[in-house]
């Protein structure tokens, strides 16, 4: 398990990465997450909320990398407001549940951030 001596947390704010079609979006993410996987250090934290949320619950194409990340000793946080207003509260597959306070407290406590 490694993790970056610089704390670096990773945004994900949509179902997918970027502006493209659902499945381009989603290949994209998961390619992005394959290839984050086989760097020697990890970010300390990935926050997820808006469309982002639902790619941490049931169903989720990116799950498998998503999990081998939590193994590697990424703290992962879900924006709670957002599984509840898509209904996903009981779908969470990977990742902790969290405030929008905790995810700040992620935020400042980085020196970088990357939105993706």
């Amino acid at each position: 398990m490694s993790v970056r001596k610089n704390r670096v947390t990773i945004v994900i704010n949509k179902y997918g990465m970027g502006e493209a079609p659902e499945d381009l979006s989603l290949l994209l993410l998961k390619n992005y997450l394959s290839v984050l996987l086989q760097e020697k250090e990890m970010p300390t934290y990935i926050c997820f909320y808006a469309d982002g949320a639902k790619v941490t619950t049931k169903g989720s194409p990116v799950l498998e990398e998503l999990k081998e990340l939590r193994d590697k000793g990424v703290n992962m946080m879900i924006c709670k407001t957002c599984l509840n207003f898509y209904h996903k509260l009981d779908e969470v597959e990977v990742g902790t549940i969290a405030t929008m306070i905790d995810i700040v407290g992620a935020q400042y406590n980085s020196d970088k951030v990357i939105v993706l």
